[in-house]
């Protein structure tokens, strides 16, 4: 699963008919903490989720599995809006020390 963030939105006008009413996401990776990470992904949204929110996404043939997704030319979904991010206390440590450097 990828934790990100969406940021914009894909219009496509013509596109394979299995797509049709599909609302498709430009999606940021971000990190635990919300720090953006490189790249962006394009993903179909199972959960009518919205701008700017935190969302899971699953790639590949799990993306395929999402709900309404099933014998559609999916590589990504958005299968779930993100409440909140907890890490234990050992990984706040070392990101702590990591930020200091």
């Amino acid at each position: 699963m990828i934790l990100g963030r969406i940021v914009g939105t894909i219009v496509a006008s013509r596109k394979d008919p299995r797509l049709e009413g599909m609302k498709l996401l430009i999606v940021k990776p971000v990190t635990p903490e919300g720090g953006d990470e490189s790249g962006y992904v394009i993903a179909v949204d199972t959960v009518d989720s919205g701008f700017r929110e935190t969302v899971l996404i699953v790639s590949g043939s799990s993306a395929r599995m999402a709900a309404d997704c099933k014998d559609k030319p999916v590589d990504a979904a958005i299968v779930g809006v993100v409440d909140s991010v907890n890490l234990d206390a050992l990984h706040e440590a070392e990101l702590a020390s990591t930020r200091r450097k």
